[in-house]
């Protein structure tokens, strides 16, 4: 393998492996999101244990580690698809070396990969999400419907490593939210202050 291929992975993954939701919950909060919430280091549990402000920040972060990347085959002027450096993160995010390899479930991170991809893809990816969260108030929902309508949706792209990733990243993304379809199931699953089903069971009380 071409060096400049492994050292743009091995950037990748240590972008990837950026904390930021454990960083800025210690640094600007004195809280480490781990021991509140669901446990996670991610977006969600940032929004949930940190607020709005530090949630959109640790979201912005967590897309931008994806995006730059994705970036870099541009940047170092090497042909090869930034969706297979883009991963590197992902598997960074998930596995970070900087929080002893335990990390999120990589949908921000993966999102940021397709901006870097494709800015049509990646806008079409978003309001596929949006929409999916408004109907069902649920992350966890909006993020596993959202990965399986996005790989469908490559197929008419025509790339077949764009397809394959995103079956495995459906794939991944679904297993990483095996605690969450138990909740689903059981009708405990956390939900988002906004969306249909919310608005229902708050008329409900």
């Amino acid at each position: 393998m071409d060096s400049t291929i492994i050292l743009m992975l091995v950037i990748g993954y240590l972008l990837g492996s950026i904390p930021s939701g454990i960083w800025i919950g210690k640094v600007f909060y004195n809280k480490d999101i781990r021991q509140f919430g669901s446990g996670n280091m991610g977006t969600t549990n940032t929004f949930r244990v940190l607020g709005k402000k530090a949630g959109t920040i640790v979201l912005i972060i967590d897309m931008l580690k994806g995006t730059l990347a994705a970036c870099q085959p541009y940047l170092f002027g090497v042909h090869i698809n930034v969706l297979i450096i883009g991963c590197a993160a992902v598997i960074g995010h998930v596995f970070p070396i900087f929080a002893r390899f335990k990390g999120g479930k990589a949908v921000a991170t993966s999102a940021g990969i397709l901006l870097a991809y494709s800015p049509l893809f990646f806008g079409i990816a978003w309001l596929i999400f949006l929409t999916t969260l408004y109907l069902s108030s649920m992350v966890s929902i909006a993020s596993m419907v959202g990965l399986t309508l996005i790989t469908i949706l490559s197929l008419f792209f025509r790339d077949p490593i764009l397809t394959v990733i995103a079956i495995i990243l459906t794939i991944f993304v679904f297993y990483r939210h095996k605690g969450n379809l138990s909740r689903i199931k059981n009708g405990n699953e956390n939900l988002v202050p906004f969306g249909l089903v919310y608005k229902r069971k708050k008329n409900k009380k």
